[in-house]
């Protein structure tokens, strides 16, 4: 006989799917809107930018897309499923695949023109500089 130690949250695992399913049951299924997927992003801010990373893995550098318009840094992409071949049998598939699309309103103190991107290892990072006048200036006291 072999113990199984008890996990709480073991039950909390399927909670999104009885969401969905509850949903179903009265007409809006949620499941079927243009974006699937959010992808996690962390924002930070240093003295000279904000920084935005988001995690893409899986993902070419040519499938997203990056805007800013009227101070809102908008990402947009699509992260492809693998074409299933018919030697496996997928027992599960957990990875997430479809369109997503996540928008961040930028403060007005920053350089539009002076954002720069970069993709690698599935990490997408955003640099956006700080116009100078933000900066915290030292004031010397007499």
């Amino acid at each position: 006989m072999t113990l199984v130690r008890w996990n709480p949250m073991r039950s909390l695992i399927s909670l999104p799917n009885e969401i969905d399913r509850f949903f179903d049951d009265y007409g809006l299924n949620l499941r079927d809107f243009d974006t699937i997927w959010r992808p996690h992003v962390d924002l930070s801010e240093s003295e000279d930018l904000y920084e935005v990373k988001a995690e893409l893995p899986g993902m070419k550098k040519e499938d997203i897309k990056i805007e800013v318009h009227d101070n809102v840094l908008t990402l947009t992409g699509e992260k492809k499923q693998e074409e299933k071949s018919d030697k496996k049998n997928y027992h599960r598939i957990e990875s997430s695949y479809g369109k997503f699309e996540r928008s961040f309103r930028l403060p007005k103190e920053v350089k539009a023109e002076g954002i720069k991107a970069k993709y690698k290892n599935g990490i997408l990072t955003i640099d956006i500089p700080k116009v100078e006048e933000t900066k915290p200036k030292e004031i010397a006291v007499s």
